[in-house]
């Protein structure tokens, strides 16, 4: 059996490391890939964007199965694409990807069907935005509507902080990403990630995680794509998880299917725990990072098999992994200045013989240069550490964190035991 992966973060490396292990014989391509897939499956020198060289590489390769990893390729309208082909690929096609590509599709859509969300409206005028802040209480979260590499939510503390972030958004700092912009009301509680795989009827959850988006410790500082993640998280049982299937995932699959818009693949739903209940913060359409690099080791579930069933539209019939064992925790190495402006080619220290089945380093921002790896990215590395408890995960994650070394490395020391966040 042939897969191929698309995409070159941690998140495409975490996915063909499970793949691998799902299917030790076959063969797996990654597209482009990274150092890190290397040790897992074979590069190829394909950008993730460039669609139609994508589906002709599947073609020529005969590929079973293709798995998008990154948001872009989904909302060009990768999956129409390889439909009209005949080439079994696995997430949502482009109109259904919109839950993630557009807020405000998003937004407009939950409330149609009642899934509790945040206040909210949405503008394309700066002077309408503004004015709607007086409806609400600081602090005020901005969104860019549309994609922004996870740096397009603003949290403002004052109305005055909210402004600028409008006119900012409105006024290009974001691109096409913020030509409407959302404004909603502040949610106060602990965040939740609840990934599910679904047919588009079916909806069946993986491992529940956290994730750690400031990027300072004590979930301070400007927002990121994300500084760690651990799974399972304390407290999250499966009464809850089923309540977010019936009552998000669902309605959000049953009213998408009303509409001529079937969704399958992975479906990430991010929520706030508040004290009124679960409150739905945003939606992915495909799983998300650092988040995958701590629910695919513990997921211990075959996904080939469903992903396939899914990609050839036979549906997932009863498949249902078993209960993970264990818990993991991923410590994110990035670069000194990120989530702004940072430097790349410094060379990475990693010691040999550091990975494990309870240790993993799954490359996100990485490259070879003058033989020697380097950085390439913001967010560099990330380090799994599997465990019985979630200390023993975290203990063995910040160990090699700790070990491994690159000129101004930054991570955070509290990933998981700041159990408490809120967005």
């Amino acid at each position: 059996m042939k897969l191929l992966v698309v995409g070159g973060g941690g998140r495409e490396h975490a996915i063909a490391d499970k793949l691998r292990r799902d299917l030790p014989n076959g063969t797996i391509f990654a597209a482009p890939g990274n150092p890190g897939t290397e040790a897992v499956a074979a590069s190829v020198p394909v950008d993730p964007q460039n669609l139609e060289s994508l589906a002709a590489f599947a073609a020529d390769e005969r590929v079973d199965l293709t798995v998008i990893g990154p948001e872009v390729p989904l909302a060009d309208g990768i999956v129409d694409l390889f439909d009209d082909r005949d080439l079994p690929i696995f997430g949502p096609i482009r109109a259904a990807a919109q839950l993630e590509s557009s807020k405000a599709f998003a937004k407009e859509l939950m409330r149609d069907v009642g899934v509790p969300t945040a206040d909210f409206d949405v503008f394309t005028d700066p002077e309408l935005a503004v004015g709607y802040l007086q409806e609400l209480e600081p602090p005020v979260v901005v969104k860019a509507s549309g994609l922004a590499a996870g740096k397009g939510v603003i949290i403002c503390e004052s109305l005055e902080e909210a402004r600028r972030a409008i006119e900012e958004i409105l006024g290009g700092r974001f691109g096409e990403a913020g030509r409407d912009v959302v404004v909603e009301e502040f949610l106060r509680g602990d965040e939740l990630s609840v990934f599910f795989i679904t047919d588009g009827e079916r909806a069946v959850p993986l491992v529940a995680a956290r994730d750690h988006k400031r990027l300072q410790e004590g979930d301070r500082g400007p927002n990121t794509g994300g500084m760690g993640a651990f799974a399972p998280v304390p407290g999250i049982g499966s009464e809850l998880v089923e309540t977010v299937r019936r009552t998000v995932a669902i309605p959000v699959l049953e009213e998408l299917a009303a509409r001529g818009i079937p969704y399958r693949g992975f479906l990430y739903v991010g929520l706030v725990l508040t004290p009124d209940g679960p409150k739905v913060l945003e939606f992915n359409c495909r799983l998300g990072d650092p988040e995958a690099q701590v629910v695919l080791p513990l997921t211990r579930g075959n996904l080939v098999e469903p992903m396939t069933a899914i990609a050839r539209g036979e549906g997932l019939s009863d498949w249902q992994p078993p209960s993970p064992a264990g818990f993991a925790l991923v410590t994110v190495l990035a670069s000194g200045g990120y989530p702004e402006a940072y430097p790349r080619g410094l060379p990475i220290t990693v010691p040999d013989g550091i990975e494990s089945e309870r240790l993993r380093v799954y490359h996100a921002g990485t490259a070879i240069r003058d033989g020697q790896l380097a950085t390439a990215g913001g967010r560099v590395l990330g380090v799994t550490g599997i465990g019985d408890s979630l200390a023993e995960a975290g203990e063995r994650s910040r160990a090699a964190a700790g070990a491994i070394d690159f000129e101004n490395k930054h991570w955070r020391r509290d990933i998981g035991t700041v159990i408490h966040s809120s967005s």
